[in-house]
């Protein structure tokens, strides 16, 4: 199934796309006698039961047994997650690692091989398709990354990677945004990454169920893996591309390691890390390579006001965004004490 969510008077509410049309899920289970929540974030806390309930509304959508029209019109798209319990990012594909390493000239570390991280992002600052408003320091090296996410469906501490792949209810597309400037400034004192990244992710637009995955799966000893193409595109140019398939570490290790100690929970959303090709910061050390061995003058590419950027996961959709400068300039750029 392919899950949204929608606003409507200001409020989140579950949808479900079916034949390329938005439904209103809690409305047309009504019809015909189902009760499920309107909201995701009530949905996923009993994620196996519901999804069984609303198997049966896409069923019944599609043998035309339900009466009444619950298609939805013209709303904004949120995050599948609007309201992510808490929101972590990985760092599986070694490949993006690995270059953007060699291309600032140092040598790769032995650490990534040996587990997988993630830090802790802003869970109130996800966003759907559409426009996303930053400030003024944020276009100082704005940046996109092409990534998978993940939402936990169950509740589960201590999950062994074995096990791991039945606690995920879905799979969307992310992008990291990321305003370089800030970042790495503050990555000098090994604390975060903080304000150059707490500003927005965006989401979605579906959160596909792992039953739809099926056709693209490939077990490992170590989980999952899938065979979906990645790809980006800043106004329209086609700028990277990658696949999923090629994560170094699964969402199932990466969920053994973020539960060791603490209890994940329904709505937790987790991100692979970006693919390799999947940034600026990456595209534009192998440019400046590249072009310093012939000899040539490189001037790097930053997302601007007004620029849209697409993402694409085969079988997750598309997802973009328009990068809009809020009308106040506010900078802490400035704040810096000499």
């Amino acid at each position: 199934m392919r899950f949204v969510s929608f606003l409507r008077k200001d409020k989140d509410y579950v949808g479900i796309e079916v034949n390329s049309k938005i439904h209103d899920l809690a409305k047309a289970a009504e019809s015909i006698d189902i009760e499920l929540p309107s909201r995701m974030r009530k949905f996923l806390k009993n994620w196996e039961s519901n999804f069984a309930l609303a198997k049966k509304v896409e069923d019944a959508i599609n043998n035309e047994k339900i009466k009444g029209d619950y298609i939805v019109r013209n709303v904004k798209l949120l995050s599948p997650v609007a309201k992510p319990t808490s929101c972590r990012d990985g760092y599986a594909f070694r490949q993006h690692v690995a270059t953007a390493r060699r291309n600032r000239g140092v040598e790769m570390i032995p650490e990534f091989d040996q587990f997988p991280v993630f830090y802790f992002t802003n869970h109130n600052s996800v966003f759907g398709e559409g426009d996303v408003y930053v400030e003024a320091d944020h276009l100082q090296k704005l940046d996109f990354e092409l990534e998978c996410a993940i939402v936990i469906g169950k509740n589960g501490i201590n999950i062994k990677t074995k096990d791991a792949d039945d606690y995920i209810a879905g799979y969307m597309i992310m992008n990291d945004l990321s305003a370089r400037t800030l970042q790495m400034e503050e990555m000098k004192l090994n604390l975060g990454p903080a304000k150059g990244k707490d500003f927005a992710t965006t989401l979605g637009p579906y959160l596909v169920t792992t039953d739809e995955m099926e056709p693209y799966k490939i077990e490992t000893p170590n989980g999952n893996k899938y065979d979906l193409e990645m790809k980006a595109f800043h106004n329209g140019k086609q700028i990277s591309t990658g696949n999923l398939k090629d994560m170094n570490w699964t969402f199932a290790e990466i969920i053994e390691r973020a539960s060791y100690g603490v209890e994940l929970l329904p709505g937790d959303v987790i991100g692979s890390g970006t693919v390799g090709t999947g940034c600026y910061l990456e595209l534009n050390g192998t440019w400046a390579l590249e072009a310093k061995q012939k000899g040539e003058e490189f001037n790097p590419v930053w997302l601007k006001d007004g620029d849209t950027i697409e993402l694409e996961i085969e079988a997750l959709g598309k997802l973009k965004n328009r990068v809009v400068k809020r009308e106040k300039d506010y900078s802490i750029l400035a704040k810096k004490k000499s």
